[in-house]
Parts: C-alpha cells; structure tokens; sequence
C-alpha cells in the first residue's frame, strides 16, 4: 500500500500515516463514512469479520490482492444503528458488507497493523445535505468512547476533468471549502455546507456530490469545534486543489 517515491499522492498518504499522532493515542475504533457506498437509508455494517470490496476497475492486478484484516464490530455497529434511530432516521444493518476502498486505502497508511475495530456507514442515496450534517450530530457522542469519525471522499471529484484543465475551478472550490470550515462559525460553516452549490465552482469540482457528503458526518460529529487543514496540494495532475481537514478540541473525528 505504501506510495512510490514521486507518487502524486505521496503528500496526502504522508498525512494520513501522520494523522494518529495528532489524534493521542485514544482511538478504540474508526466509523468511516465511504463515498462508496450508497443506500435509501443510512445503513451500518454490522460484520465482526469484514470482507474485501474491489469496488474499482481497470487497475493493475496487485490491487485487487489488497488485504486489510481489520476487525469489524458488532457491538459498535448496534451503537451507530441505535444513535440514528433514535434521532428519527431510518437506519438499518448490513452484516454482508466488506471494506471498500474508500475505506481500506485510508486507513492502511494510519493503522497499518490493522488492528483496530472497523465499522463503516453509508451515505443517504437522497445526497441531502443536512441529513448528512444531521446524522454526524446523532453520532458526536461516539467520540467521548473513543470512536474516530473518519469522512473518506476527496475534496475536488470530477472524473472528467482530472487533468490541468481543473486547476481554476477546483482551487475556486478548494479555497471556499478552507474559508467556510477554518473561519466560520459553527453555525456559519455548516450553513454553507449545507448549500454547498452555491460555492464557486461547486458543480464543476462535484458533478455528484457523493465525495463531498462524508465531510457532512464529521462536521455534524464535531459540530461546535474548530477545524485544521491537515493535506494541501495544488499540484495534482498538473494543477488540481485538493485538502483534507481535522476537527477537534476534542480530535476524534476527521
């Protein structure tokens, strides 16, 4: 899993084998909310012992021997279920899903012994925003028991244009995503989340915004909390933005 040296996505796997450093040592468990996977409802895997989710084509073959044997938890999962639930939203239980890459390749470089439990959450097919934002409200008190919100998307996710051609448009969009969640307030911030097409560039760095809505779970978990750049790059391809961003007095959640 480890990145070739000049490997354009160095910089950002740097970040993340960086990222528990920052977060002392106190994590118990991560519920990762993949851009990758989709239901009606928001749905939690519920496996003890998660299989591996190929969810991509067209690579080279080793990537489709990728192991991740992080335990899943059912206990956890039960937890997440009952948090949303009881909030008023419709959630169920998926004890068949496995690790997507979404998920392992995040946490490969932060937890490479694999060691820690594993649940994953699914976005709300709908993609409402304040849903999202909503549920990581019903699920903040995860973070007191020591469990990381981890929202894996990508900041800029245009699959037609991921070349030079993005450099305008996804550093419009990049600099309005730093502004909103490094200088606004709680309220400010997730107000413009929440209408995020309203940003500059918005349709043009998410055609669908599925790689955006998992930054709505963790902010709604670290609601009232300050917000940190943790990866920034320009260089992308040419000139392609993109950040990834930590919340926390509290750090469990990201």
């Amino acid at each position: 899993m480890k990145a070739q040296q000049g490997d354009m996505f160095a910089k950002l796997e740097d970040s993340l084998v960086d990222l528990p450093r920052h977060l002392g040592g106190g994590v118990k468990a991560v519920l990762v909310v993949s851009a990758h996977w989709e239901e009606s409802q928001f749905t939690v895997s519920s496996s003890a012992k998660p299989p591996m989710l190929y969810d991509y084509h067209g690579f080279a073959p080793h990537t489709y021997t990728v192991q991740y044997p992080a335990p899943g938890s059912p206990d956890l999962a039960e937890k997440v279920r009952a948090l949303i639930a009881q909030g008023g939203q419709a959630v169920g239980l998926d004890d068949q899903r496995g690790f997507d890459h979404g998920t392992f390749c995040m946490l490969a470089p932060m937890y490479p012994k694999a060691d820690v439990p594993v649940v994953q959450l699914s976005l709300r097919a709908d993609f409402a925003p304040q849903a999202h934002i909503d549920v990581g409200r019903l699920l903040a008190p995860l973070r007191d028991e020591g469990v990381l919100i981890l929202g894996s998307g990508s900041s800029y996710h245009n699959l037609r244009q991921f070349n030079a051609s993005a450099a305008v448009p996804s550093g419009q969009f990049d600099e309005w995503l730093n502004e909103s969640l490094t200088l606004m307030t709680p309220d400010q911030r997730a107000q413009r989340l929440a209408l995020w097409q309203n940003a500059p560039a918005a349709r043009l760095a998410h055609p669908r915004e599925e790689h955006l809505l998992p930054l709505m779970v963790a902010l709604g978990a670290a609601y009232g909390e300050t917000a940190t750049r943790t990866y920034h790059q320009t260089d992308l391809l040419g000139g392609i933005h993109m950040s990834s961003f930590r919340f926390g007095d509290n750090p469990i959640a990201s």
